[in-house]
């Protein structure tokens, strides 16, 4: 059994979560798997249902909802929706195609589906490799995740903290398990202290909730592009969609978890919406797509001209990190905004094989056709191209 436990995702699927019990509760959506790179996935879609299966007879344990009641922003009646809470497999399908591709498709109450997303990629990467690498070559991990550390470790970057975002394209789960024991105990700050607690260490924690549970680490996350999707059709109006989110977003959580993605419609449409009010309100925001550096400059340069001191503003990069990546970034916004980053596939499934590129992506809420169109035009996700069309009318998005 791959996933053992409904903590076992990301935390930005409990926020997002508990913003949909509150706000949005009769919502119905449908998400989409995408693999963008070539893999012969078919043989494997009965393991792949087996799975499923067994995640849909987990239950959250008192532990666990106790772990979540005590964070700040989760409130009483959202545990005790938890308490109750199951996953049901009648709202997953998973196809064979012709090709040796999958069609995996969930459909569903939002409120009931939500929690799919990040343990059923788990599943998927877990079961393939499995199969394909029989003998997985952990020394080579091993190796490779000791050179990452000796980068980071190198002088001038104590301060650079790194976060594991890696759970839905891992290796496997074990091997997940490993690599945060390993930061943890190996990045250290200038004095010689641990970062097990994940503060006083260069590695800030981790996405897993039920790693950060079991590891002692700090859980981080806020919200995903599926939360701004969905208020392109529970917002009043398609193009007030994205401040709609932010302003419910802001409704529910108060100024805690105050990071904004910024890339569902693009950074230049981002921006307009963004304005100083938002500015002020939330803490920072997350990047997700298109050239990160230019991303930062056009992040500080809205900052200083909506009068906000970009020092008191947090900018998170996570697209598609690796550590020399990363040192990059740090470089060259050290000192001019507080930073964090997220690095996912390239910590928790180096091992020198290819990993698999693949996505779920909400593509239908309320019956609407719903999409992201970021700065990376592969990253888009939509079946209906009028519209895409019409979306990039309605925020006057250049067709790449």
């Amino acid at each position: 059994m791959i996933i053992s436990s409904l903590l076992d995702t990301d935390l930005y699927k409990f926020t997002m979560m508990q913003v949909v019990l509150h706000q949005f509760p009769g919502a119905e959506v449908e998400y989409r798997f995408k693999c963008r790179n070539a893999a012969n996935l078919a043989p494997y879609v009965s393991e792949i249902r087996e799975e499923i299966r067994s995640l849909c007879g987990l239950r959250f344990q008192d532990a666990e909802l106790a772990y979540l009641k005590a964070m700040r922003f989760i409130k009483p009646d959202f545990i005790d929706f938890l308490g109750i809470f199951k996953l049901n497999e009648k709202y997953v399908t998973v196809t064979a195609l012709p090709t040796g591709e999958i069609d995996v498709s969930i459909k569903g109450p939002w409120l009931h589906t939500i929690l799919f997303e990040i343990p059923v990629l788990s599943i998927i990467n877990e079961v393939y490799f499995r199969n394909t690498q029989k003998q997985p070559d952990l020394l080579e991990g091993r190796t490779r995740l000791t050179t990452k550390i000796a980068q980071l470790q190198a002088d001038g970057l104590q301060d650079l903290k790194i976060a594991d975002y890696g759970t839905r394209r891992r290796f496997g789960k074990s091997w997940h398990e490993e690599v945060l024991r390993t930061l943890a105990s190996k990045l250290k700050t200038a004095s010689g202290q641990s970062g097990n607690a994940g503060v006083l260490g260069q590695f800030a924690g981790t996405s897993n909730v039920l790693f950060a549970m079991k590891l002692g680490l700090t859980p981080l996350g806020t919200m995903a592009h599926e939360y701004l999707q969905a208020c392109q059709a529970l917002g009043p109006r398609l193009r007030d969609s994205q401040v709609f989110g932010f302003e419910s977003w802001a409704k529910e959580y108060r100024g805690d978890l105050g990071i904004a993605l910024s890339d569902v419609y693009g950074m230049s449409a981002f921006l307009r919406d963004f304005d100083m009010y938002f500015c002020k309100l939330f803490d920072g925001a997350r990047h997700d797509s298109g050239d990160p550096f230019e991303w930062g400059e056009r992040m500080l340069a809205h900052y200083l001209k909506n009068r906000v001191d970009p020092k008191t503003k947090t900018l998170i990069f996570s697209d598609g990190l690796t550590v020399p990546s990363t040192i990059e970034l740090y470089k060259q916004f050290k000192g001019r905004c507080q930073l964090a980053f997220g690095i996912g596939t390239n910590l928790t499934n180096d091992l020198g094989y290819e990993p698999l590129q693949i996505v779920i992506k909400m593509i239908r809420c309320n019956g609407q056709p719903v999409a992201k169109l970021s700065d990376t035009p592969s990253k888009n996700m939509c079946d209906d191209e009028r519209y895409l069309a019409y979306l990039r009318q309605v925020f006057d998005i250049a067709q790449p």
